[in-house]
C-alpha cells in the first residue's frame, strides 16, 4: 500500500485527527531503530511502522551510545543544552508538532487551579488513572523492575536528585533522571546517563505513548493532563532505555502526586520542608509534611533531611505506621570532600548532598553493589571516589547559576583589550520563603567573592597591566578607583506567592551581608501556563501589551520595603513602555528615597517585557564600560528559564 503525502483530503476521509496527520507525516519521513515498540497502534500508523524493525541501519543513535544521546552543552557557564538541528529541519518541525500536542494537555493556566476542562474523568482518582495509563502502555511489569529512588520535598529535592544521578552514574550505572520543571526545553526533564534525551529519541517515545493512550481514551478515562503524561513518558523512556537506576523527583506534594504511582521504590527521600503551595497542600507545616510523607512505602528504606520539629514528627509518625525506620541524613561535612567543591553552589547544598549520599549508599546496599569505604587514620569514613566525582559534577540549571553575558564587543584601552561592558546574571528560581533565604545568602557570597577577585586582579595589573588574569576583564591600575558595582534585582513571581514575605527576606538577608540593590526591575514572564515551547521556539520582537497590574503591585511592595513606608503618589506612577524606557542614567543615579521624576521611581521600574529589560541592561552596560552590573534573577523558575533563553540567542 502506498501513502499519499500531505494529502489532507485522504486524511479527512479516513477520519484522521490534526495530530494524527502530523504523526503520520513524521513516520513517513523518518525510519527508526526501535528498542521498545508500542503495545497498540492504530491501523494507519501500523502501516507506517511496519518496516521499523527491519531497518537496522537507521541514523538514530544506538541505545548504548551515551555520547550521542543528547546535544553538547553550550560554553556559557550555564549548562544550557545546545541544539545542533536547524530550526527549519524536518526533525525540528516535528518536534514543534509534539510541543503543540503537549500543549493540548494543559488543563489550567496556573498550577493549583481547581477548575479543569470538562471530561477530566471524575470517575477515577488521579493515581487510579495513572495506573490505568501504565497498563495501557504495557509498562506495569517493567516498572516493577526499575530500581527507583523517589524524592519529595519543598526545596532541594531537584538538587538532591541531581546529586544522586551523578553519584550513581560515576559509580558505573546507567542512570535515568526525571525532574521538573524544565527551563528551556521539555527534554531537560528526562536525562539518560546524565544527558538530556535527544530530540530523536524523545519523539520516538513521545508518539508511541501519545498514539497508544489516544487509542484507548474514553469519556471516563481521557488523555492525561500534562504532568501525568510526562510522568508516564519518563517511565516509558527509562524502561525502554534499560536504565539501572531511575531517580524520580516528585512534582507537587507526594501523597497524590502523579509520581506516587510508583509502588516499590528501592529507597525514598524527603528533602527540606517549608511553606509553599499552601493553596493545595495546606497552610501549616504539619499538613504539608503529611502530603510529602505520602511517598513513604512499607518495607522501603526512608531518609530525610533535618526538619523542623513539627514536620519531623509527622514524618516519623508516618514511618512508624508503615513499620519503616526513618533516618535523618546529616548535612555533608565539607571535610569529607577531600578538597573538592560541590558543583551546585550555596551552603544549603551541603544539606542536599548529605541526603543524596545517604540515598545512594542505601540504594547500593539494597541492590548488592555497596563496598565498604576505606577509613582514614582517625577512623572516620571518607567518601568513595565515585561519590566525590558525582558531587563535583552534578548539574541543575537555574539554581544558584552564574552566567556572564559575553554579547559585548571588546575594545582597546592603553594597549589592553577589555570588555566594553560587564554584565553578569545570577540566576536562582527561588519562590518560597526558605529558598529565598538560601538564594539571598548565595547571591551575597557570590558577589562578594567576585568583587574580591576583581580587586585582586586590579592589584595584579599594577605589576603587569597587560595580563588578563583567569580570562576575566583586566582593570587598568588607574581605573579601579572609578570602577563601580551596581546590583540589580530582576523579579517576578506567581500571584499565588506572598511577595511581601519573599522580597522582605531577600532584602534583609542581603543587607545583613553587605549587599544592597541599587535598583529593582519588575517584568512579566515570557512563558505562559497554556503552552509548552521548545528551546528553538521563536521569541517575538513585539510582544503584545499585557496586564501589568501584578508587576506594579510587586513594585509597590518593593518600594514600601526599601523605604519603610508607602511612597506611592496616586496617579503619578507609570510603567515603562517600549517607546519610553527608563534612561540609562536611571541605573547610575543615586536612589532618592522619596522622590520620583517623569512617573518613574528612582529605586525601581516596571518594564513591559523581558526582552526589553535584557536589551536595556545590555545598553546600559555598553554605555558604562567601567560599571559592573550584577543582576539577580529570582522569584520564579519560569523567569529564570526565560532569561536563559534570551541570553543564549
Amino acid at each position: 500500500m502506498m501513502f499519499a503525502r500531505n494529502t489532507n483530503l485522504i486524511y479527512d476521509l479516513l477520519g484522521v485527527t490534526y495530530f494524527q496527520k502530523r504523526e503520520i507525516q513524521f513516520f513517513q519521513r523518518h525510519t527508526w531503530k526501535v528498542s521498545c515498540l508500542p503495545a497498540c497502534l492504530n491501523p494507519i500508523n501500523s502501516i507506517g511502522l511496519k518496516s521499523l524493525h527491519s531497518d537496522m541501519n537507521s541514523w538514530l543513535p544506538d541505545p548504548g551510545d551515551t555520547d550521542s544521546l543528547s546535544h553538547p552543552v553550550e560554553k556559557m557557564d550555564s549548562n544550557v543544552t545546545a541544539r545542533s538541528t536547524s530550526q527549519d529541519s524536518p526533525l525540528s518541525i516535528e518536534y514543534e508538532h509534539a510541543m503543540e500536542a503537549l500543549s493540548s494537555l494543559i488543563n489550567s493556566k496556573k498550577r493549583g487551579e481547581k477548575h479543569h476542562k470538562p471530561g477530566m474523568g471524575s470517575k477515577y482518582k488521579k493515581l487510579e488513572r495513572m495506573s490505568m495509563y501504565i497498563k495501557i502502555l504495557g509498562l506495569e511489569e517493567h516498572i516493577a523492575g526499575l530500581k527507583i529512588i523517589h524524592v519529595a520535598g519543598t526545596k532541594g529535592k531537584g538538587s538532591t536528585c541531581a546529586f544522586c544521578e551523578a553519584i550513581l552514574r560515576e559509580s558505573g550505572f546507567r542512570t535515568g533522571l526525571f525532574i521538573s520543571p524544565h527551563l528551556i526545553d521539555v527534554r531537560e526533564r528526562f536525562r539518560v546517563d546524565g544527558l538530556d534525551i535527544s530530540e530523536e529519541r524523545f519523539l520516538l517515545y513521545f508518539w508511541e505513548c501519545w498514539n497508544c493512550l489516544r487509542e484507548n481514551v474514553t469519556e471516563d478515562l481521557p488523555m492525561p493532563p500534562l504532568f501525568q503524561f510526562l510522568t508516564v513518558l519518563a517511565l516509558k523512556i527509562f524502561v525502554c532505555e534499560k536504565v539501572d537506576v531511575a531517580i524520580i523527583e516528585v512534582g507537587l506534594g507526594g501523597k497524590k502526586d502523579s509520581t506516587n504511582v510508583i509502588k516499590e521504590p528501592v529507597v525514598c527521600g524527603i528533602a527540606s520542608l517549608g511553606m509553599d503551595h499552601m493553596d493545595i497542600l495546606g497552610d501549616t507545616l504539619r499538613e504539608i509534611a503529611s502530603h510529602k510523607a505520602g511517598i513513604l512505602k512499607p518495607h522501603v528504606h526512608a531518609f530525610s533531611s533535618p526538619q523542623a520539629a513539627e514536620a519531623m514528627e509527622v514524618l516519623q509518625d508516618r514511618s512508624h505506621d508503615l513499620g519503616v525506620p526513618l533516618e535523618v541524613a546529616a548535612p555533608l561535612d565539607y571535610k569529607r570532600l577531600n578538597g573538592i567543591k560541590l558543583s551546585l553552589s550555596g551552603d544549603h547544598q551541603f544539606i542536599n548532598a548529605g541526603l543524596a549520599i545517604s540515598l545512594c549508599k542505601c540504594w547500593l546496599q539494597v541492590t548488592g553493589n555497596w563496598k565498604n569505604p576505606s577509613e582514614n587514620e582517625s577512623g572516620k569514613h571518607i567518601l568513595p571516589e565515585a561519590f566525590l566525582r558525582g558531587l563535583s559534577t552534578a548539574r541543575l540549571s537555574g539554581r544558584a547559576q552564574i552566567v556572564e553575558d559575553y554579547s559585548f564587543k571588546t575594545c582597546k584601552l592603553e594597549g589592553n583589550e577589555i570588555s566594553s561592558g560587564n554584565l553578569t546574571f545570577y540566576l536562582d528560581g527561588a519562590h518560597s520563603p526558605e529558598s529565598m533565604e538560601a538564594c539571598a545568602r548565595w547571591f551575597s557570597n557570590a558577589v562578594r567573592a567576585e568583587n574580591t577577585t576583581l580587586q585582586l586582579q586590579a592589584s595584579s595589573s599594577e605589576v603587569n597591566n597587560s595580563e588578563n588574569i583567569s580570562g576575566k576583564r583586566c582593570i587598568p591600575n588607574n581605573e579601579w578607583e572609578h570602577n563601580k558595582t551596581k546590583q540589580i534585582l530582576l523579579f517576578n513571581c506567581m500571584d499565588a506567592r506572598d511577595p511581601q514575605v519573599l522580597l522582605s527576606r531577600l532584602v534583609n538577608i542581603c543587607a545583613s551581608s553587605g549587599s544592597h540593590f541599587s535598583k529593582a526591575i519588575f517584568v512579566p514572564n515570557l512563558s505562559t501556563y497554556s503552552k509548552v515551547t521548545s528551546g528553538a521556539s521563536v521569541i517575538p520582537v513585539d510582544i503584545p501589551a499585557r496586564d501589568l497590574s501584578w508587576q506594579l503591585h510587586l513594585q509597590r511592595m518593593w518600594e514600601k520595603i526599601v523605604n519603610g513606608r508607602d511612597v506611592m503618589l496616586h496617579g503619578k506612577l507609570k510603567m515603562a513602555s517600549a517607546e519610553s524606557l527608563p534612561s540609562h542614567e536611571f541605573l547610575t543615579e543615586s536612589a532618592s528615597c522619596h522622590s520620583h521624576e517623569n512617573g518613574f521611581l528612582h529605586r525601581s521600574a516596571v518594564i513591559p517585557s523581558l526582552p526589553l529589560s535584557i536589551k536595556w541592561l545590555r545598553d546600559c552596560a555598553r554605555e558604562n564600560p567601567s560599571l559592573r552590573i550584577q543582576v539577580l534573577v529570582t522569584g520564579s523558575l519560569h523567569l529564570v528559564g526565560d532569561v536563559l533563553k534570551l541570553l543564549r540567542r
